[in-house]
């Protein structure tokens, strides 16, 4: 089982390779030259800029949608999820666009960013949250969140002010707006449901 974690310049890519370890897996820490192209799993961490991530990203695009359509696990975490989307309010450029939709700013009634502890409401049932208890606390950093024009694509959702989609998944592409590697149990749920996944 290959698991490659995208490093594009984003986010401390070492909790998250201890927190797969710990979830069963031993994963690789890659740049986008460095991707597999026969690999069992991807994941696309972030905290930073739509605009900068993009652009570390490049003409390298097509290698992530070879191995979208090839049937490979994707999960994205916080800003690695909002690339997702065509395009976003926090800056320029253009996203990859697998999901409809796009990534919208809070509103200015509430602490920007959002950071800390909130809870998960499950809308749906998904083999991501296998074993995850309604309500369950996770960890967000973040001031832009994922606004989907299917609901379909929504599997939990969390209060800030507004109502937004915590969890997203489609296919083999699965997206979290928090930090499953800081969320505890929790998170560590998510991330061996990950695992399992690609394992099958």
């Amino acid at each position: 089982m290959d698991i490659d974690i995208l490093d594009y310049g984003v986010g401390n890519l070492f909790s998250l390779k201890c927190a797969l370890q710990k979830a069963g897996a031993d994963p690789r820490i890659v740049t986008i030259i460095e991707l597999g192209d026969e690999i069992d799993g991807l994941i696309m961490p972030g905290v930073g800029s739509f605009t900068a991530a993009l652009r570390k990203i490049g003409t390298s695009q097509t290698k992530i949608f070879d191995l979208i359509d090839s049937g490979t696990v994707v999960l994205g975490i916080c800003l690695g999820m909002q690339i997702f989307f065509k395009e976003s309010e926090e800056g320029r450029g253009e996203g990859l666009g697998i999901i409809p939709g796009r990534v919208v700013k809070f509103r200015e009634d509430v602490k920007i960013p959002h950071m800390g502890w909130n809870n998960l409401k499950i809308v749906k049932f998904n083999e991501l949250i296998e074993g995850l208890a309604d309500e369950s606390y996770v960890y967000f950093v973040h001031s832009y969140y994922p606004s989907p024009s299917r609901r379909d694509f929504i599997i939990t959702e969390t209060d800030y002010g507004v109502t937004f989609p915590s969890i997203l998944a489609h296919e083999n592409l699965y997206g979290t707006q928090f930090h499953p590697e800081k969320s505890g149990e929790a998170g560590l749920i998510i991330l061996r449901n990950f695992v399992k996944i690609v394992k099958r």
